[in-house]
């Protein structure tokens, strides 16, 4: 992953600073040919002050880089990045353009150096023209008023080309362009700054990425984690009730109770693979269900009657494990073991619209207040909010003719 990153990072560096040169390039062929590729010799020294120019680009924004990786620059506040960001780009900006103009000086491939060379010999032949050629038009005492032929002679020359003699007679060069060479620092600010403006952005979108997916995987962790104490709640509970009504099988018929205890080893066994994953079948959850609910016949007897409607088309579907289970447990637990004659429950699997629904029912009222905990309410909407994001749905009310009703709303399409 580092490796691909720093490969990313130099193509960028080669594409970007190269795009730049050839721009360059571009405009000198299309409007500055004169200027900068006539004659021959100076179109060579031209691509290679380019080049010269690509290679310390590239070199000073890279010692930027490391600068920057070295002290860590994502842990500055706000106003410690803007402060960073101005000396970065004024240090990098100077070393930029004096270390190309050093580099082209001293290879003596500077096109600065070969204009003023130029302009010499342009001051020379200006001379000749002038018919000044030997003369000493330059002597303190020739130029004795501003007015005069010497002066005026002297003055165009400077002006045309930036080179003077001197009282000595040698020639001086003095820049005809004022401020050249702040404009050109000037301009090595702009492309500091634009580079370094690039480098910040990218570098906060990867880490505001970095910080969106370590928050996915770190909800994604709680989810589980939520899920497993849930389940760790479900689970103990249903054994304590199928052992009580085992133990209430035991005098009374033994075979029964060795019958019972194959139906919960099963059970038991269905869970435990279960809690291994988030869903399930609905024919393996209905397969739990069945078994648990033979077990509670047994205890009951004649008290308790059952209905089960099952569409063929929903066995196949995804359910959260022991959800059902856990319905049908409490209808009895809370319906059936209340009521002195019994009562029914009845479970009813059918898909409704774009959703799956079971509903279990029992004989039976809900009290005025209800204990969440104690129905398993707040376990069954805290893994339906889990695993569905708000798509799933639990109801528990009274339907009527000493009914209570709890339906569970499963999205068909997750």
């Amino acid at each position: 992953m580092m490796h691909m990153f720093n490969l990313r990072y130099w193509l960028c560096q080669i594409i970007g600073w190269g795009g730049w040169i050839s721009l360059n390039i571009y405009m000198a062929y299309q409007f500055l040919s004169e200027i900068y590729l006539t004659p021959e010799s100076k179109k060579s020294i031209f691509f290679y002050a380019m080049g010269i120019d690509f290679f310390v680009f590239i070199l000073c924004t890279h010692l930027l880089r490391l600068v920057l990786k070295r002290t860590n620059w994502m842990r500055f506040s706000y106003g410690g990045v803007a402060i960073m960001f101005v000396v970065g780009v004024v240090t990098t900006s100077f070393l930029e353009y004096y270390s190309a103009d050093l580099v082209s000086e001293l290879t003596n491939k500077s096109i600065e150096k070969y204009e003023r060379n130029e302009r010499l010999d342009k001051a020379v032949k200006m001379e000749t023209e002038l018919n000044v050629v030997d003369k000493s038009y330059y002597k303190p005492e020739k130029l004795y008023s501003n007015d005069s032929i010497n002066f005026k002679i002297l003055n165009k020359i400077k002006k045309s080309t930036g080179w003077f003699r001197k009282k000595d007679g040698n020639w001086m060069y003095e820049e005809p362009t004022k401020g050249k060479d702040f404009r050109n620092i000037i301009f090595c600010f702009i492309l500091t700054s634009l580079w370094l403006l690039i480098y910040l952005v990218w570098h906060y979108m990867e880490k505001n990425r970095n910080d969106q997916l370590y928050k996915l995987k770190l909800q994604s962790t709680v989810k589980e984690l939520e899920l497993k104490t849930i389940k760790s709640h479900i689970n103990p509970h249903f054994i304590f009730n199928s052992l009580n009504s085992i133990r209430a099988l035991v005098d009374e018929n033994p075979q029964r109770s060795r019958k019972a205890i194959t139906e919960l080893s099963n059970i038991l066994r269905s869970s435990m693979q279960a809690e291994k994953s988030e869903t399930v079948t609905l024919e393996k959850e209905l397969d739990i269900v069945r078994d648990y609910l033979a077990l509670e016949q047994m205890r009951f007897e004649e008290r308790l009657k059952l209905e089960i409607q099952v569409d063929p088309d929903t066995l196949l579907h995804p359910v959260p494990p022991m959800m059902l289970q856990t319905l049908v447990e409490n209808a009895i637990k809370h319906g059936i073991s209340k009521q002195v004659n019994g009562g029914l429950v009845r479970v009813v699997c059918a898909f409704k619209g774009d959703n799956l629904e079971l509903i279990v029912q029992n004989t039976g009222q809900l009290p005025a207040v209800i204990n969440g905990e104690g129905f398993g309410i707040k376990s069954t909407e805290d893994r339906l909010n889990l695993m569905y994001q708000g798509k799933g749905k639990f109801e528990i009310r009274n339907s009527g003719n000493n009914m209570v009703e709890s339906k569970v709303i499963l999205p068909s399409i997750i």
